[in-house]
């Protein structure tokens, strides 16, 4: 039964890694301060945590947020949040790691955002728990916690456990969150209050469909990219993916060149040497590991492909900084 607003404060805290998505945190925070106003009296009371001696963590785009030690303690502590964005290298954090375990043994409900949930998972708190991430981060999750799944839904809410992708997401599990306390009338209100008048449902996808993101519309087409995605690891011939679509190869050939710009093989490089790049920047995987992941015969092929593609060699991508604007091969521009 929905909670009532005479009902205990319940301390939602947050557990900030430099570099956090502001966005994504603030669409997480703002609308417990909201139904804190609405409500005429204090339901929820957020607190700020961190690693850094001096007490602040600097956001994605250099807002600081003060911050107090990690708790080694439950208190008035509802859900804690872990916050995090970049790169995946970055997230070996064994004392938050330890302190998120230590908060769920104390029977804290915890929650991750963006690439949150890795963290969590690699605290083991996610083992046989549906869960999902910023769908950036999926494909290093995937190889990093091969045993989990992460869904490409908006948030994920599995008892003791939430999970949620990037953006604004965060507003429409604050919205799940509030209305599970204080019914579904008052998270209106609240939802409101923030101009958010089409709230996502938890299965609905973080990314545009196919068809906006390839600006295609042919079924064939379509589903050829789709499987072009899923298939990264063993590239299907293109007999087999015409036999898929029910076209001949002449016509599938037709059909990316005058739809897409590009050739059968050029397009489902592109996709193979995109998540590969991916895989690069966010995984601990060492390049052969990479080029097996994304179907080259071997690491000397893949090097020698992203160096054709790039201008430069796989090592030399990871040593970009985070940020830095990604380069689009002349070969493949439209």
């Amino acid at each position: 039964m929905p909670g009532q607003l005479g009902d205990d404060v319940q301390g939602i805290g947050f557990i900030l890694l430099p570099g956090f998505p502001l966005l994504a945190f603030a669409s997480a925070c703002e609308p417990f301060r909201a139904a804190n106003r609405l409500a005429g009296r204090p339901l929820y009371r957020l607190r700020y945590f961190g690693e850094a001696p001096d007490g602040r963590v600097i956001s994605s785009s250099g807002a600081e947020v003060p911050t107090g030690p990690l708790p080694r303690e439950r208190g008035d502590l509802h859900t804690v949040f872990i916050c995090a964005g970049g790169e995946p290298a970055e997230w070996h954090r064994p004392a938050i790691h330890a302190a998120l375990r230590r908060l769920a043994r104390l029977g804290v409900r915890i929650g991750g955002i963006s690439g949150g949930p890795y963290l969590m998972a690699a605290a083991g708190l996610l083992t046989g728990r549906p869960c999902t991430l910023h769908w950036e981060h999926a494909a290093a999750f995937k190889e990093a916690f091969p045993d989990l799944s992460p869904a490409p839904a908006r948030y994920v809410s599995a008892g003791d456990r939430v999970t949620c992708g990037g953006g604004i997401a965060p507003l429409d599990m604050a919205h799940a969150l509030i209305r599970e306390r204080m019914g579904a009338a008052f998270a209106g209100r609240v939802s409101d209050w923030f101009l958010h008048t089409v709230v996502g449902a938890p299965a609905d996808p973080q990314r545009a469909s196919s068809a906006e993101r390839y600006g295609v519309h042919h079924p064939a087409l379509l589903l050829v990219l789709e499987t072009m995605e899923k298939t990264v690891e063993a590239p299907l011939s293109r007999g087999a993916m015409a036999a898929l679509a029910s076209v001949s190869e002449r016509h599938l050939d037709r059909l990316f060149r005058d739809k897409c710009g590009l050739s059968f093989s050029q397009q489902y490089r592109m996709i193979r040497i995109t998540h590969a790049r991916r895989l690069l920047r966010q995984s601990p995987l060492t390049i052969s590991e990479i080029a097996e992941a994304t179907g080259f015969a071997n690491a000397a092929h893949f090097a020698r492909v992203y160096r054709t593609l790039f201008g430069q060699s796989p090592s030399a991508e990871r040593r970009i900084p985070d940020g830095a604007s990604p380069f689009v091969p002349a070969a493949f521009a439209r």
